[in-house]
């Protein structure tokens, strides 16, 4: 199936997943491997269900501060090699006819991709998205709004635009207190910039260390839902939530939910368990227990459970085509 990049198409299949019930997977990649890993759950959601195809979100941040994908990409750690060359990589994968995830939509997206740092990949590699963050979180509010607003006048026409009114909280900073008329100025700023899709502090942590201590404020997303009349909340920080606290987003009105953290953590995780209890064999001068090729397979698989467990979390049982 393709890579989808046409807005319309994009559109929607969002709005199919409102009506299903679904929360759409915005899963984060920084290798080819998790990008891989990424379609084979989709192929395997896809199968189980029986479904002619299943969308999900292949993401990746720019020069984001705290976690710049397209950089860890490649060795050289260029953003836009790395870029491109993820680009090259899914079509490759999705775009022949023998290939083994015919059942995956991709819609690739760029993240928290900032006005300035970022403006070559909001605006010249725009083209390569199905969708992407205008991230002007640092900015005083009223620029931001002004910023968000021209993006969307610019590019909106061709691509869908998640936008963001206020600062979220990343791991080891302290919270910034919540004005009470939080709703309304979602609103406000929905309204005003015309964005596609609204990134709401719903109490969750970005790039947290441990999974099950944080919090999901499902109130404020429903209340948010009911204030701007539709769904189209997305969740950031979701690594820090148990799968079980993340059962029935949309419920609440949360259309989109980006993950990253965790999975790529935890595979790192059981990939280093399997690499030291093979270690006397690496030393012995065995090739197959020593290439990095088993590392990788084994984060590949590691990972690929995961999220077709998540999947199944964001309603992907709902999905009909």
């Amino acid at each position: 199936m393709p890579v989808i990049t046409n807005r319309a198409k994009s559109l929607e299949i969002a709005e199919k997943a409102a009506v299903n019930g679904t929360s759409i997977a915005i899963f984060g990649t920084a290798s080819h491997w998790n990008t891989e890993a990424i379609l084979m759950a989709a192929q395997r959601i896809a199968e189980k269900y029986e479904l002619e195809y299943v969308p999900v979100v292949v993401s990746s941040t720019f020069t984001y501060d705290h976690m710049a994908q397209c950089k860890r990409m490649l060795h050289c750690g260029n953003p836009k090699l790395g870029l491109i060359s993820n680009m090259a990589h899914l079509h490759a994968l999705c775009d022949d006819k023998h290939s083994p995830y015919r059942n995956v939509v991709v819609l690739p997206h760029l993240d928290h991709a900032d006005p300035i740092k970022d403006r070559w990949a909001l605006t010249v590699g725009s083209q390569y998205f199905s969708s992407v963050m205008f991230d002007a979180q640092r900015f005083p509010y009223e620029e931001n709004l002004k910023m968000t607003k021209d993006y969307v006048d610019a590019y909106g026409k061709d691509v869908l635009v998640e936008g963001i009114m206020e600062m979220l909280n990343v791991e080891g900073s302290s919270r910034a207190a919540q004005a009470d008329n939080y709703c309304d100025r979602a609103k406000e700023f929905v309204d005003y910039t015309g964005i596609d899709f609204m990134v709401a502090d719903l109490g969750t942590e970005q790039q947290a260390a441990t999974t099950g201590a944080g919090t999901y404020y499902g109130d404020r997303a429903r209340k948010l839902t009911e204030v701007l009349g539709k769904k189209m909340l997305v969740l950031h920080g979701t690594s820090c939530l148990t799968n079980e606290q993340i059962r029935g987003l949309s419920d609440d009105g949360v259309l989109r939910v980006n993950m990253w953290t965790r999975i790529a953590r935890e595979a790192g995780q059981f990939a280093a368990k399997n690499a030291i209890a093979r270690l006397d064999q690496m030393e012995a001068g065995v090739f197959d227990a020593a290439d990095s090729y088993r590392y990788i397979q084994d984060c590949t698989e590691y990972a690929t459970d995961m999220m077709v467990e998540l999947m199944e979390s964001f309603g992907y049982g709902n999905w009909k085509c």
